[in-house]
């Protein structure tokens, strides 16, 4: 089978680091793994990786979509497949990156998925009306109810397809041999980096960059499903102080934080790896030991 790497985590862990390091040691390329940074113009607010960052390791699925368009499973599936193969064919090292754990599922599982259709809208709907939605006509989806994107990809399932999503064919083979290293740390650390972070975004022009997409109109599935911007878009709105917005960005992170961890260690085989925040390349070492040994 061919080798990949995966380098999952909740948010703020250190994944992008650590990516490029490994990749520097083995000879690899990172193909990014978050449904957020596939979008143009959403850089500071997605965490997204820095030219510097990069250190001349080539990144794929950067950028690849303007935010005024739709990118499915289905599309990343597709799109991440293809740069596996192609940095293999080349006798390179594919590194997925990211926090969205169904991506990195769909591409890595035979997973099959059929093109999406999300011409529905689901814009004038609570939270809690989709999922009640959700319930009357799938009754075993899995499904938490504030997981907003994926409950409106199981309706948009079924008004496309009239068969519930939860029918869809089980993943449950490996297309590659495939390592999943995971990036954890101490919660109350996680939750302080965080916070940190978000101030270390608005240091870095947030507000700018999220005024700029508001100025503009844009209120799409990309802009307004990550953390970030739908917050500021209500400060914006003189609905809430930027201190509240702020405060609110730093909560949603940290609860998308906790949901992130209970994903992969239900859904994936990782390999957790405690993170040392005071020597990293003790991490890095510690990583590249794992990766040795499995492969």
């Amino acid at each position: 089978m061919k080798k990949v790497i995966v380098i999952c985590g909740p948010t703020a862990v250190g994944k992008t680091k650590l990516s490029v390091e490994v990749a520097k040691k083995l000879n690899g390329e990172i193909i990014n793994a978050d449904s957020t940074q596939v979008f143009k113009m959403m850089d500071i607010g997605t965490a997204k990786v820095t030219e510097e960052e990069k250190e001349n390791i080539p990144h794929h699925l950067f950028d690849i979509r303007k935010p005024t368009e739709d990118y499915t499973v289905y599309d990343y599936q597709r799109d991440c497949r293809y740069w596996i193969e192609d940095i293999l064919s080349r006798g390179k090292t594919p590194i997925l990156v990211g926090g969205t754990g169904l991506y990195i599922k769909a591409a890595l599982y035979d997973y099959e998925f059929e093109e999406e259709n999300t011409s529905y809208s689901f814009q004038n709907k609570t939270n809690e009306e989709l999922y009640e939605e959700l319930k009357q006509i799938d009754f075993n989806a899995e499904i938490h109810p504030n997981n907003r994107k994926r409950v409106e990809r199981a309706l948009n399932y079924y008004y496309q397809h009239g068969v519930p999503i939860s029918s869809q064919k089980k993943a449950s083979k490996l297309l590659y041999d495939t390592i999943f290293i995971g990036l954890t740390t101490d919660r109350e650390v996680l939750y302080e980096r965080i916070n940190k972070r978000v101030y270390k975004m608005l240091e870095d022009g947030l507000v700018k960059e999220a005024e700029k997409l508001y100025q503009l109109g844009y209120r799409t599935k990309a802009i307004m499903t990550p953390i970030c911007y739908k917050e500021l878009f209500a400060y914006f709105d003189k609905e809430k102080s930027l201190e509240e917005s702020i405060e609110l960005i730093q909560q949603r992170s940290r609860k998308y934080a906790k949901r992130q961890y209970t994903w992969f260690n239900h859904q994936l085989p990782v390999e957790w790896v405690e993170v040392d925040f005071n020597c990293f390349e003790n991490t890095i070492q510690e990583v590249e030991n794992k990766i040795k040994k499995s492969f």
